[in-house]
Formats: structure tokens, sequence, C-alpha cells
């Protein structure tokens, strides 16, 4: 998984914290989270506010 695949890092996000509501999370834990996922291969650098702001939305819609 990369930085641009929002969707299946939201939905593994789902899996490894189920009880969790995305709209509490802080982007510095959001970014620790996504790189701490095992399917997840990229850069930690090439994140940003609006990728991690895609992933907590993705997140949000996933979890309605």
């Amino acid at each position: 998984m990369k930085w641009t695949d929002t969707l299946d890092i939201a939905i593994a996000l789902i899996e490894a914290h189920p009880d969790v509501d995305p709209l509490q999370v802080r982007f510095t834990d959001l970014h620790r989270w996504v790189l701490e996922l095992p399917e997840f291969d990229d850069e930690p650098a090439r994140s940003g506010e609006k990728i991690l702001e895609a992933i907590q939305m993705a997140w949000i819609d996933e979890a309605a």
C-alpha cells in the first residue's frame, strides 16, 4: 500500500482500530498508525495534511 491508496488504508485502519472514532484521531497518530500497517510500504515523508485528511475522510465514510 502507498499513501495514495486512501481507501485501502482506511479499511486497514478500521480493522486495526475498530473502537476508534476517526473524527477524534490526530494527524500525528494517524500518520504513525498508517506506517505501522503491515501492508504499508511507502516513504513516511511522502504524506502530508491533504493525504492524511483524505485517509481520515475515507475512514469516516467506510465506518458509517
